[in-house]
């Protein structure tokens, strides 16, 4: 981002990125209990932030782990051992409340639910000097929230980490559940570049 402040506290039409991440979430389910994951370096400027900017969205603080992986078992700790949980990116602010429901009620039915969105880019696989082109028919992005049942999730983050788990999904099915798929949206982007912080901009000013 080209900013000594991380990502997640830049603003976004005038209101901090990760605020507006939980103020999506308290709108679509506004009797879940939020938990934030935060490196433990950055938890006294965030509440400093909430002062500051009188956000008031009740939520719990979980410190950060050194991979993403134990950052999922810190927040993990926190919440209770039944029920359904949703981990979300906290630069994805843009998610809509049909998406957040339908992502949880996908979960209850099935027990797990990542949302995705097809691929329209063309792909090509690049190894040393040659390259070949992959077809992409049933391939997806995905994106957060990505939602299971407490009971089945918890498990899997008892497990030594992996190379292997490159999201929350990898993880469930490392023990042999199966993922449901739910729709995605163009629009739940995930702000990591200037770029992205423009087109966010764009999509709430439209």
């Amino acid at each position: 981002m080209k900013s000594n402040l991380p990502k997640q506290f830049l603003p976004l039409c005038g209101e901090p990125i990760l605020m507006r991440t939980i103020s999506a979430f308290h709108k679509a389910l506004p009797s879940a209990s939020i938990v934030v994951v935060l490196p433990e370096s950055q938890i006294s400027y965030w509440e400093e932030l909430c002062q500051k900017e009188d956000f008031t969205i009740a939520h719990r603080i979980a410190k950060g782990g050194s991979t993403r992986y134990e950052s999922v078992q810190n927040g993990l700790a926190l919440c209770a051992d039944s029920g359904l949980v949703g981990i979300h990116d906290g630069v994805r602010p843009l998610v809509s409340t049909s998406m957040i429901e339908q992502c949880f009620d996908d979960a209850l039915t099935h027990g797990s639910s990542i949302p995705c969105v097809p691929v329209t880019q063309s792909l090509r696989k690049v190894s040393d000097d040659k390259s070949h082109p992959v077809d992409r028919t049933g391939i997806m992005a995905v994106q957060t929230p990505q939602c299971f049942k407490v009971d089945l999730l918890k498990p899997c983050y008892d497990q030594p980490a992996s190379a292997s788990f490159t999201d929350d999904a990898t993880v469930f099915e490392s023990l042999g559940h199966q993922v449901f798929v739910s729709p995605g949206e163009e629009t739940n982007i995930k702000i990591t570049t200037q770029a992205d912080l423009r087109i966010a901009e764009a999509i709430l000013n439209r």
